[in-house]
């Protein structure tokens, strides 16, 4: 299957190399203003959200890592392990929900799947039609949201069961999701190097005032409500103020294609470095960078803290 995008025509996956995957896709950007995630390097839509609880010190943080179509575990103390999912092609975008369930869009493969708590099994999410599905995020309710990319919409899967698509206008190529307390929904809309902010009582839809943003990707919102955006296409991460929207850059070293965010809880914000194939973690504040991981990874893409138990 084939997508034409501004005159070009992207394949759905690309035979290339690593290293020519790479070129390939700096053209793409550049040619069409469209980062094609699943012909990214083989060896990114991520985002986090407000609720439905907050993680801790402790939790140990999912990626999902593209390249090696698997999620990633790494615990607080150190090490990595393997979630167990069978049959990922390219997964991009996890949520938790409250009660410990793991989603994981499996791009490749056009599907939402889940993990259920406690060692149960890998189940698919029922959805109609979906085409790249990029971020996810869930509600307080339950209620899972998918950035339905290649049909530039997001659809709501309700927790009692059962798709609708949220009223949206103008996105082309939805990314990153993220849910504040009061329910309204984010979303980095990718092609027009915008946010948009869907307001939950159904007022309508906004744009979150920013200056200069470039391929916007992950998202993540803290409790205070400052909004984190990885501007992918200016190689930073921005965060916008809760009191009146200033914007402010994060102060980070050497990032390139920056995707998925995350944050702790604790005043650290992690970022998926997908084209460094690494995760760093800086203070919200910006500043105090450490690498995560460095080796093992290929296109890490969506980053994901559990909830912290009761």
């Amino acid at each position: 299957m084939e997508r034409t995008t501004a005159g070009l025509r992207v394949p759905a996956t690309p035979s290339l190399g690593g290293t020519a995957v790479r070129r390939w896709v700096r053209r793409l950007a550049t040619a069409a203003g469209l980062l094609a995630l699943y012909a990214l390097p083989a060896g990114a839509a991520g985002a986090t959200d407000a609720g439905p609880g907050r993680p801790h010190a402790a939790a140990s943080l999912y990626v999902s890592d593209y390249g090696d179509n698997r999620v990633v575990v790494l615990p607080a103390g150190g090490g990595r392990t393997t979630a167990p999912f069978e049959g990922l092609v390219r997964p991009t975008g996890l949520a938790w929900d409250a009660d410990g369930r793991l989603y994981v869009s499996d791009t490749g493969n056009n599907r939402v799947v889940s993990l259920a708590p406690d060692g149960g099994g890998q189940s698919t999410v029922p959805t109609d039609g979906l085409s790249r599905p990029l971020g996810l995020a869930v509600g307080r309710g339950g209620d899972l949201f998918v950035a339905d990319s290649f049909n530039d919409r997001v659809v709501k899967i309700a927790a009692s069961g059962g798709q609708t698509t949220v009223p949206t206008t103008g996105l082309l190529h939805p990314w990153g999701l993220a849910l504040d307390a009061a329910g309204n929904l984010y979303v980095s809309d990718f092609v027009n190097d915008r946010v948009v902010r869907v307001a939950a009582d159904g007022s309508g839809q906004s744009t979150v005032p920013t200056a200069g943003l470039s391929q916007p990707t992950g998202l993540a919102l803290n409790p205070a409500g400052d909004l984190y955006i990885a501007d992918s296409g200016n190689n930073r991460v921005v965060r916008v103020a809760a009191d009146g929207g200033r914007q402010t850059t994060v102060a980070t070293e050497d990032l390139s294609d920056p995707l998925g965010l995350a944050l702790d809880g604790c005043g650290g914000l992690y970022i998926a470095d997908g084209f460094h194939d690494r995760v760093v973690r800086v203070r919200e504040t910006g500043g105090g960078q450490i690498t995560v991981l460095s080796t093992g990874l290929h296109t890490p893409t969506g980053l994901a803290f559990p909830p912290a138990g009761p």
